[in-house]
């Protein structure tokens, strides 16, 4: 059995120092085999960066996912040239970068673990089918091993269970990412995939998903443009730990994590 960490949404600053602080203890007590984090948001809460791809990596994150704040920074899409480990989704139709990876545990004898990163496109953009995108590529990866874990970054909670329920049994996890709210839905499906539509954030509680409520707030009542700060306060890291038979690819359990900085 290897068991794999994901961890939400990092929000800016005090989301990447969270992670610092916690992984380590988590990775020894938990025995992770394997760690990943969606870190879209890790630049001051809009966008990620190569130097922040590198520090998330040094901290212990072994592949890091994305989604529609992956373009936010100037020069990023160079960079996927030199990182494989950081993920854009795989359903956009751009050339550069690549939605897709097959690492190894950190535990001997090690495992192959393939992980996928897709967008949704329900309120999200014009992009590839998800669905569509997602057969060929865990095709692609059995050829190497049966653990598939995908990290759907969607707005729509049905767009999150109509693809967990369509690859029920073809992957070994799908958990989403996005929405910065965590919830309580944690189940494993028929077919032995394990399913969460939403890992929640790595960041601020006292916030609006992450930013300075009072920003968010006069948004709302104005309907006026306002620059959004990230929130410092009540830091919490919230993600999932699921446990993978590595013969079958088959999950055997989740769990919900969390975790007061």
């Amino acid at each position: 059995m290897i068991r794999v960490a994901l961890i939400g949404d990092l929000i800016g600053r005090p989301g990447r120092q969270a992670l610092q602080a916690l992984l380590p203890t988590l990775v020894r007590e938990r025995q992770l085999d394997l760690v990943i984090a969606n870190g879209e948001n890790a630049a001051g809460g809009f966008g990620i960066t190569g130097d922040l791809t590198e520090e998330l990596l040094q901290c212990g994150v072994d592949v890091i996912t994305t989604g529609n704040h992956v373009w936010d920074r100037k020069g990023i899409e160079n960079y996927f040239a030199l990182q494989p480990r950081l993920l854009r989704p795989a359903n956009y139709p751009v050339e550069y970068g690549r939605g897709w990876v097959v690492v190894a545990s950190r535990r001997a004898p090690a495992v192959k673990i393939g992980v996928i990163n897709l967008s949704g496109r329900v309120f999200m953009g014009v992009l590839d089918c998800p669905f569509r995108t997602a057969v060929p590529l865990i095709e692609e990866i059995k050829k190497e091993t049966p653990v598939v874990i995908i990290d759907f970054h969607a707005e729509a909670t049905s767009e999150k269970q109509a693809l967990g329920w369509y690859l029920d049994g073809r992957v070994s996890c799908l958990v989403g990412t996005h929405t910065h709210v965590q919830t309580a839905d944690e189940r494993l499906l028929p077919g032995g995939t394990a399913y969460l539509s939403d890992l929640g954030m790595t960041g601020a509680m006292d916030s609006v998903i992450g930013m300075q409520p009072e920003q968010v707030i006069g948004k709302f009542l104005t309907a006026m443009p306002r620059r959004y700060e990230v929130a410092t306060q009540n830091v919490y890291l919230h993600g999932a730990v699921v446990e993978i038979d590595e013969q079958s690819g088959r999950a055997l359990g989740i769990e919900r994590l969390r975790l007061k900085f």
